[in-house]
């Protein structure tokens, strides 16, 4: 498979700093900004960005964070204010691409990389203290409009204005978005998971800790 699909339209990167929520200091990385020029991509980070969590952030399968321009304009509308790209602490803000409806294992090339979709996000606090509404995380979570985490399978660089290219899609049904409400509101699904090759094994092992009889 080689389709074009969309592009690239915002590159955002944070290092981690420290953020006063509720009074007491956290670390976090989600305050990404957009930065200009090409960017590495490289071990298990964008350059210029970091994680603070890396219990839920990070890592080879959690490397970098994809959000679709389409769902930011969506949110827009539903709270009735602009929202600007790297607000929710993507690293990635793509124009023309369904992040919700690709497959987990999907492959895309943007620049010189080469990233491989591995699972949606999911919200904690901190997402709440941005949009200034701790009751957010939920709003979020009910839209079913998650965003995806990437695996770096190619490092290189990238910028904003590249194109993204749909280089290999996997033959099931398990999408970001069907993946995200398996987890937050239909577990006995659970099983559903296992058949999928592609996901990776922190995932592999939750769905086996929540499928009945096995």
């Amino acid at each position: 498979m080689n389709a074009s699909a969309g592009s690239v339209r915002s590159v955002n990167v944070s290092p981690a700093r420290t953020l006063h929520i509720d009074g007491k200091p956290v670390a976090s990385a989600i305050m990404k900004i957009p930065v200009a020029g090409r960017v590495a991509v490289r071990g298990v980070n964008v350059a210029g960005d970091d994680q603070a969590d890396r219990r839920v952030h990070g890592g080879p399968d959690r490397a970098v964070y994809a959000y679709s321009a389409a769902d930011y304009a969506w949110f827009s509308g539903q709270l009735g204010r602009q929202l600007v790209p790297g607000t929710f602490g993507e690293n990635l803000t793509l124009d023309g691409i369904d992040v919700t409806g690709a497959k987990i294992g999907e492959e895309w090339h943007i620049g010189t990389t080469r990233l491989r979709v591995t699972a949606m996000r999911v919200p904690c606090f901190k997402l709440g203290h941005v949009m200034g509404d701790a009751a957010f995380i939920k709003t979020f979570a009910e839209a079913l409009r998650p965003g995806a985490y990437l695996r770096i399978v190619e490092e290189g660089e990238l910028a904003a204005g590249d194109p993204v290219t749909i280089v290999a899609r996997p033959n099931h049904d398990l999408t970001i978005g069907e993946m995200t409400r398996i987890f937050l509101f239909e577990r006995d699904r659970a099983g559903e998971l296992l058949t999928v090759a592609e996901l990776s094994d922190d995932w592999r092992t939750w769905a086996q800790e929540h499928t009945p009889n096995r």
